[in-house]
């Protein structure tokens, strides 16, 4: 999963995420790093910055023209 995040770095891209609480959420992310681990991205839905364990990240897909409003 890595290596194909690490491709995306400086795109969009969409993932299925399973959070802490056990949740699942798709968001649009826009990549900015991969390391240790982790995603470090801007997320389109809490217009902030977060970071996201790669373990955790169930698909990842490009985004496709998708657009957050």
């Amino acid at each position: 999963m890595e290596k194909e995040i690490i491709k995306h770095i400086g795109k969009t891209i969409e993932i299925i995420y399973l959070g802490a609480e056990g949740l699942i959420t798709q968001r649009l992310i826009e990549v900015r790093s991969v390391k240790s681990g982790n995603v470090n991205a801007y997320c389109l839905q809490r217009k902030a910055l977060r970071v996201f364990r790669i373990y955790n990240i169930l698909a990842v897909q490009p985004a496709a023209g998708r657009v957050i409003a």
